[in-house]
């Protein structure tokens, strides 16, 4: 009975499971990013401020400028990392490790620092100067105002930085401006008041007259019931102590996958070069 030969077909030694995963999760960031970037270049068109850039007196608190730099950069790790792997290219792969590497390790720097300083006031000092440059562009910005208004009203339910007193830096909302007539004189934005019960729609000047002496509040009732009086730094800090296990494990997950991104590529681009050495 003649013999029967066995022949083993030559299979490529990249793993197409590693290479589409990595393709397609680097896609979706891709789009995502691509979406961030337009939303920040429109905020910008509409605000002319391609043209007026020296309008910008706190740039890195823009909103519009934040989600252009996060735009960009996640648009250029995603770009990277779906075009390396599709094309089974090295060096765009080893540039998507690099990058992610260099990403991890300042998050870790940053987060390191912060814990370092967490008692020393910097982080505290750093987010009242942001507040207090807020509030004094008030109504300058409309993105910013935005901002600060989701701050107040939604998130952390607060007002100012210390309290309602630290609008009187604002002009608009300086007791001052009473002498030129500014409806707002002595008072808060709305975004410092209390929801009402019921309340469908609220009255946007809910927080006039507030600040100023002798005011008396609707029906007695007390000012704290009517405004926040908390300040914005003091609740942040709560929000902050109150969710630290999830801020950690958002934190942890975040570069959880940047790590599994940067093993990803290094192993595509390991079987990309020993794909090349046995053709050789």
């Amino acid at each position: 009975m003649p013999a029967v030969r066995k022949y083993r077909r030559e299979t490529s030694e990249i793993s197409c499971c590693l290479k589409y995963l990595l393709f397609t999760s680097n896609v979706i960031i891709w789009l995502t990013a691509l979406v961030v970037l337009s939303v920040g270049i429109w905020a910008w068109t509409e605000k002319d401020m391609f043209r007026n850039i020296s309008k910008l007196t706190f740039i890195a608190l823009d909103p519009a400028f934040v989600l252009i730099i996060l735009g960009t950069i996640t648009f250029m790790l995603g770009l990277m990392g779906s075009v390396g792997a599709l094309r089974e290219n090295t060096c765009l792969l080893s540039a998507y490790a690099i990058f992610l590497s260099v990403l991890l390790l300042s998050e870790i720097g940053f987060c390191g620092l912060a814990f370092v300083l967490k008692d020393k006031g910097w982080i505290k000092d750093q987010a009242t100067e942001g507040l207090r440059a807020f509030i004094k562009h008030y109504r300058e910005d409309p993105d910013q105002q935005n901002l600060i208004d989701w701050i107040q009203e939604d998130w952390l339910q607060c007002c100012g930085i210390d309290g309602p007193k630290d609008w009187d830096s604002n002009n608009y909302f300086n007791c001052s401006s009473i002498a030129i007539g500014s409806r707002e004189a002595c008072g808060v934005p709305f975004s410092c008041c209390r929801r009402r019960p019921q309340e469908v729609i609220k009255n946007k000047q809910c927080g006039y007259d507030v600040r100023k002496e002798g005011y008396s509040t609707p029906q007695g009732t007390e000012l704290s019931k009517i405004i926040y009086e908390k300040g914005c730094v003091q609740a942040g800090e709560e929000w902050i102590e109150h969710n630290l296990i999830i801020i950690s494990t958002v934190v942890i997950g975040i570069m959880f996958f940047q790590i599994l991104g940067i093993c990803f590529a290094q192993n595509l681009r390991a079987d990309i070069y020993a794909q090349k050495s046995k053709w050789h």
